[in-house]
C-alpha cells in the first residue's frame, strides 16, 4: 500500500536522495514554518516525518521535533544527518526521535528501517471525511476542455453537492467566461492567503454561480503551476476538500510538473482528455508512458474523448486500448452549440437541456456521482476496521 512521508529539512539534496531511497512512496518536503509541518500531517495523515539535523541548525531542528511530537504524540520522528557526529544523533534522540538515519544508507536498508517502524505506528484517528477530488487533464491546451469540465461541475451542484471548479486549464480564464463570471480573487490569491483561508473567506473571496458552483480561476498572470511548492499545493487542496464535497479541477494544457503530479497522486477521478486527433494523442501517450515509467499511480484513471465522429478512425474501443484505459465516455461535436454556449454564458442543462452533448454531459455527472459514494461507503467501512483493530 502506498504511503506518504514527511520530510523537515533546509537541505534539498538530502530530501532528493530520501526520495530516491523510498521510491516510489511518496515524500513531501516543507522547510517553513511548524505550523506547514502540522497542517500536513493532518492533511496527509502521515505518521512517519523526517527531521535532517545539521551541525549548524541542530538546536533549532530539535526544536521542531519536540514542537511536533508535543503537538502530535502519534507522529514518528525518524532522524536524518551525518551518522559520524555522535552529537547530532544523541541530541535527536533526546529531542524524541525514534531512530537515525545516516546519509548514503542504501535503499535497502532505508526501506527496511522504514518497514519496521510503520509495523509500530500507533493508530491514527479516523479523519474528517475529505470532498472528492476530481481532475480533468489533457497533454495540450483546449478550451474546450473547461466547458466540459464547468457542466460536470454544474451537473454535480444541482444533485445537492456543495462544489468547487478550479480551472487551472489553458487558455487560463476559460470558465469565468464560459459562466459569465467576473472575480478579483484568484487562485494566486488562495496562495498568498493560504493561512487565513477557511470557510469565511471562502465564502466571500470565491466567485460564485447562480446555481452555487463556486469558482477559482487562475489569472494567468501569477505565473506557472510549475513554481507552485507542492507542500502549498497539498496545504491548498486539503483546506478545499474540507468545506467543498467535490473539487473539479480542470488542467488541461499544464505542462508536467511535479505540481502536476501532486495532483494527480492525490485525486479520486482523472478523466484523461483527448480528441481523435493523431497528434493529440501522441502528446498524450508520451506523457503517460512517462508517468507510468516513474511509478505513478494511475489506476484511477478513465478516457474521456470530446468532439468524438463515430465515423472517423481510430474509433473509441481502439483509443481505450492504446492509453490502456476504461472508457467514460465520447461526447459529440456539436460545435454550433458550444459556440453559443461559450458566448452566451449560459449552460448546456438551460434552454435546450435535450441537446446530445447535454445528456452525455448528464450521464457521465450520474456515473460519477455513484462511483463516488461506493467508494467512499468503501473506504469508510475500511477506516473504522482499521480502528477497531
Amino acid at each position: 500500500m502506498e504511503q506518504t512521508f514527511l520530510v523537515y529539512s533546509h537541505n534539498k539534496s538530502d530530501v532528493e536522495w530520501l526520495r530516491s531511497a523510498l521510491a516510489p512512496q511518496q515524500v513531501l518536503s516543507v522547510n517553513e514554518q511548524l505550523d506547514d509541518l502540522l497542517g500536513l500531517v493532518d492533511i496527509t495523515g502521515a505518521s512517519l516525518v523526517f527531521v535532517g539535523l545539521g551541525a549548524d541548525n541542530m538546536v533549532a531542528q530539535c526544536g521542531i521535533i519536540e514542537g511536533l511530537l508535543e503537538a502530535r504524540p502519534f507522529v514518528t520522528v525518524v532522524g536524518l544527518g551525518d551518522g559520524l557526529d555522535n552529537q547530532l544523533v544523541i541530541s535527536a534522540m533526546r529531542a524524541g526521535a525514534r531512530d537515525f538515519i545516516i546519509y548514503g544508507m542504501r535503499s535497502s536498508e532505508v526501506q527496511g528501517l522504514v518497514r519496521r517502524l510503520s509495523q509500530r505506528l500507533p493508530q491514527m484517528p479516523v479523519q474528517k471525511k475529505q470532498g472528492e477530488l476530481m481532475l480533468i487533464y489533457g497533454a495540450q491546451p483546449d478550451a474546450d476542455a473547461a466547458l466540459i469540465a464547468l457542466h460536470l461541475a454544474l451537473g454535480a451542484q444541482q444533485q445537492g453537492e456543495s462544489v468547487l471548479l478550479l480551472d487551472l486549464g489553458i487558455p487560463f480564464g476559460e470558465s469565468l467566461e464560459g459562466l459569465g463570471l467576473n472575480t478579483s480573487f484568484y487562485f494566486g490569491d488562495a496562495l498568498r492567503n493560504l493561512r487565513r483561508l477557511d470557510a469565511s473567506l471562502i465564502d466571500s473571496a470565491f466567485c460564485q454561480h447562480d446555481s452555487g458552483l463556486k469558482v477559482l480561476a487562475h489569472d494567468g498572470q501569477d505565473g506557472p503551476l510549475s513554481a507552485v511548492h507542492s507542500t502549498e499545493l497539498y496545504l491548498l487542496l486539503g483546506t478545499l476538500r474540507q468545506n467543498f464535497g467535490r473539487v473539479i479541477v480542470n488542467l488541461c494544457g499544464q505542462p508536467d510538473s511535479e505540481s502536476l503530479r501532486t495532483f494527480i497522486s492525490n485525486s479520486q477521478c482523472l478523466y484523461w482528455y483527448i480528441d481523435q486527433s493523431v497528434s493529440c494523442c501522441k502528446r498524450s501517450l508520451e506523457v503517460l508512458s512517462e508517468w507510468r515509467q516513474r511509478g505513478i499511480k494511475l489506476e484511477h484513471s478513465k478516457l474521456l474523448i470530446d468532439r468524438y465522429i463515430a465515423s472517423v478512425a481510430p474509433d473509441a474501443s481502439t483509443l481505450a486500448s492504446s492509453f490502456h484505459m476504461p472508457l467514460a465516455s465520447t461526447l459529440p461535436s456539436c460545435p454550433a452549440l458550444r459556440l453559443q454556449v461559450k458566448n452566451q454564458g449560459r449552460s448546456l442543462f438551460q434552454g435546450t437541456p435535450r441537446n446530445p452533448l447535454g445528456r452525455a454531459l448528464q450521464r457521465l455527472t450520474d456515473a460519477n456521482t455513484q462511483t463516488v459514494d461506493k467508494n467512499w461507503r468503501s473506504g469508510w467501512m475500511q477506516r473504522l476496521k482499521r480502528v477497531a483493530g
